[in-house]
């Protein structure tokens, strides 16, 4: 069954979750105003699944039940399935401005993965279980919130160090028919408005940290679950030209003991395989993320043209602002295309699913990390100051000042000045706003930090190969006196230095 939009809000009335936002206790997440534009965002979902024209891109056939599923809930099997996802989250993007559910998505491919390995070194049945509860997820259209990003406590420390254990959520108590589960997940993206929680370790593990090797499903208002969240968007703000309609509540969330019987645990004490999972899962999100910050510029790149032509220029005749709108495209379209790439060069494990090539996806979404800003500075330069001195909405309509503002403030003289206003809104929103800041924070950590990214791309870059390469035309390391470097597998032939060999996923899991 694929939900419509207004299926999915209803579908929210079934729970009755412990939200709190704005230090308010929220009745009815489905009703709460604070809450609808990231109930909108995740509605945008619903409703593209029933587009005739993108149908394609937003369903697919899963292959372990032949199910037709949302997208943003299928395993992917092949490069055309990567390429699809990526379709799919920037079309919501573009929409939205952040999909949410795509989350979802990344989270299934990583744990399916990650069972499947754990079953093969323990004799564990988690696949079994993981597959029955996907099946039931895909069967009702449901959105499920990963929950991974631990509170940390002390980060020198190791999660079986820290003083407080709960500030990792962590196994308790272990029992016939199931496990207990304490501690808080810090940045949960959508945490008031899902149906369910995928709790997923945040990073690796060794040996003493065997409580915290989880991986489990808990329905968002299983008893002892606490919700603490932001608004989403700029709910009743007039200025807010798109998150007045659109946004993203993210939400700390507190398990105190609550319990999780056996057929929902899909890990539980295996340090290496959980720590396989944070990794595989990173990859796969990273991707996503990629096409979800291209979804953001193609916003930013068509508020910019409109603008500039508001103000009275032309791009074609009028270099410095053509020069900024093609930087704005180049930077979208390469970390995109770094997307692309992950998904060409994709590979296959034990599990089937197909996993982006770990190198490009890390470099996009490095790239995307860090030029979220010069998208932002070039929003800026092709707007010019109106975007932040331009009176506040309420003015438009005060008799005294509306129609001496508008004869100034107008550009074109066949623009009106209500368009202009309009678009100098939508990029303030976009830009300059409290959530314009908001954005560049989840786009520069969401996914995890630069520094995490740089590790994936150092630990996966085929470095020897380029090695090898420079070898073989310095004549296999013959030095400046003649002299001859003799070189251990792994190390560089002159510095001795280590460097990392390119490890795919087919030879990770052999």
């Amino acid at each position: 069954m694929l939900m419509d939009a207004a299926g999915y809000r209803e579908s929210l009335r079934a729970y009755q979750p412990r939200v709190f936002v704005g230090g308010q206790r929220v009745e009815s997440v489905a009703d709460e105003k604070l809450l609808l534009p990231g109930i909108n965002g995740i509605g945008v979902t619903y409703d593209l699944a029933h587009d005739e024209a993108y149908r394609p891109i937003m369903t697919a056939v899963q292959g372990s039940s032949g199910k037709t599923v949302n997208r943003m809930l299928h395993i992917d099997a092949s490069s055309s399935d990567l390429l699809g996802k990526l379709e799919a989250v920037r079309l919501v993007c573009k929409i939205s401005g952040c999909a949410q559910r795509y989350l979802t998505h990344d989270a299934f491919n990583g744990i399916l993965q990650a069972t499947i390995r754990a079953d093969a070194n323990h004799g564990t049945d988690y696949t079994q279980r993981f597959l029955a509860y996907m099946h039931r997820i895909q069967d009702e259209d449901l959105t499920c919130g990963v929950a991974m990003t631990d509170a940390k406590g002390d980060r020198s420390l190791r999660p079986g160090m820290q003083a407080n254990r709960d500030s990792y959520v962590h196994i308790k108590e272990r029992r016939p028919d199931g496990i207990v589960i304490r501690g808080t997940k810090a940045i949960v993206t959508g945490a008031p408005y899902l149906h369910e929680f995928l709790v997923m370790p945040c990073r690796t593990h060794a040996k003493g940290d065997e409580d915290f090797a989880l991986c489990c499903a808990v329905p968002c208002d299983a008893e002892g679950i606490t919700i603490v969240a932001r608004p989403a968007g700029r709910p009743g703000d007039p200025a807010a030209k798109f998150s007045a309609k659109y946004g993203q509540s993210t939400g700390a969330v507190m398990f105190d003991d609550v319990f999780v019987p056996w057929d929902r645990v899909f890990m539980a004490g295996e340090t290496e395989e959980a720590g396989y999972l944070t990794t595989s899962y990173a990859t796969h999100h990273r991707h996503s993320c990629i096409a979800a910050r291209a979804g953001f510029g193609d916003l930013l790149i068509g508020a910019g043209a409109l603008i500039v032509e508001a103000n009275g220029l032309d791009a074609d005749r009028h270099s410095h602002v053509r020069e900024q709108l093609v930087e704005l495209i180049t930077i979208t379209e390469s970390f995109f295309a770094c997307g692309v790439a992950a998904s060409v060069y994709c590979s296959k494990d034990a599990s089937g699913v197909a996993m982006p090539d770990a190198v490009f996806a890390n470099i996009g979404k490095l790239l995307l990390a860090t030029k979220i800003y010069d998208m932002h500075r070039i929003a800026h330069y092709v707007s010019g100051g109106l975007i932040v001195a331009l009176p506040a909405p309420d003015e438009d309509h005060n008799p005294e000042t509306a129609a001496s503002l508008a004869a100034v403030l107008t550009g074109r003289p066949d623009i009106p000045y209500e368009q202009r206003a309009e678009v100098a809104r939508f990029i303030e929103d976009l830009t300059v706003s409290k959530e314009a800041g908001w954005y560049s924070v989840i786009s520069l950590h969401g996914g995890g930090s630069p520094e995490a990214m740089k590790r994936e791309i150092w630990r996966n870059y085929p470095l020897m190969e380029k090695v090898a390469l420079v070898e073989s035309l310095l004549d296999r390391g013959v030095l400046a006196d003649g002299s001859r470097v003799s070189k251990q597998p792994g190390r560089c032939c002159v510095t001795g230095c280590e460097v990392p060999e390119r490890v795919t996923t087919q030879e990770a899991a052999e």
